[in-house]
């Protein structure tokens, strides 16, 4: 199979049109429909259906283009590995993670790293559902769940404690829980977005069983900074991540002895990142700081 043609094939296949393919290949349209019809002809197959809104692949398209997706990403990936290991550490490294953690405790960690490599950038991708780095969506993801996609290469990165807390302000008003029971007595805030599987157990405070039923929260929210938010306002009691609290001079610490089950976090990328220089130094530069930190985490 020719390769010039399987490129271009690519690039169209995921251009949606020729006229775009060819501003990306710095080639006519024209020219590039011929390289098309001509791998078309070659393979007898027809691998796009022309639609007036752009191309769409046929199934025997589909196929090629994973084959060659898998392929260009290979190569993509060589070609950084062999820069990488003549040059020091450069380009860009996306890298995603739950909201609250990113904006709360990786962003402010984030000075150290790019200090220490100046030509690396970085590109900051924070959402509470798991992008798919399969798909190239990000380059690696800190999860803070075991991850779902099984292609993945995983490391452990820590493990997460969550406690109680309230502000003094509303203890004050409502005063100090002493045992369980006395939480049936308070307003308790709940996580409230069911999509996010990851949060669920934030909401043990609400099932803290004294032989009674589940208690009804005053406050449901759907985004753990509102969360937050709520507890330093003096609105009620809530269940939070101790990394997500440690700098937070305005809560306490309530039922001290009272945890629930703590979660793993793990450092992931797609193998055809297994060698990328970049990958592994932020790999290492977040095992430090967590490692550093893990009496606050």
């Amino acid at each position: 199979m020719d390769w010039d043609r399987l490129r271009i094939f690519h690039t169209v296949a995921e251009s949606g049109s020729f006229t775009n393919a060819g501003a990306r290949l710095n080639s006519s349209q024209s020219a590039v429909s011929r390289q098309i019809r001509a791998l078309e002809e070659s393979m007898k197959v027809s691998l796009f259906t022309r639609h007036a809104r752009g191309l769409v692949l046929t199934q025997e398209g589909q196929e090629l283009y994973n084959t060659a997706r898998e392929v260009v990403l290979r190569i993509e990936e060589t070609e950084r590995s062999l820069m990488e290991s003549k040059e020091r550490p450069s380009g860009l490294l996306r890298v995603t993670t739950m909201v609250t953690f990113g904006a709360v405790w990786l962003t402010p960690h984030l000075e150290h790293f790019m200090s220490e490599y100046p030509d690396i950038d970085i590109k900051l991708i924070l959402d509470d559902e798991d992008l798919d780095l399969a798909a190239g969506e990000a380059d690696v993801a800190i999860r803070l769940h075991e991850p779902e996609q099984a292609d993945l290469i995983q490391r452990p990165l820590a493990t997460f404690h969550t406690h109680i807390y309230a502000s003094p302000e509303y203890l004050d008003r409502k005063g100090m829980p002493i045992r369980i029971e006395d939480l049936d007595q308070h307003d308790l805030i709940a996580f409230g977005n069911s999509k996010v599987s990851t949060l669920q157990n934030l909401n043990w405070l609400v099932e803290l069983s004294t032989g009674k039923k589940r208690r009804r929260p005053r406050l449901e929210i759907n985004n753990l900074y509102g969360m937050l938010h709520a507890v330093e306002a003096g609105l009620g009691i809530a269940v939070l991540p101790d990394y997500l609290v440690h700098n937070r001079k305005k809560l306490v610490r309530v039922l001290p002895d009272v945890e629930e089950q703590p979660f793993n976090s793990y450092y992931c990328y797609p193998p055809e990142l297994r060698g990328s220089l970049r990958v592994a130094l932020f790999r290492d530069f977040m095992v430090r700081q967590i490692r550093s930190e893990s009496n606050i985490l």
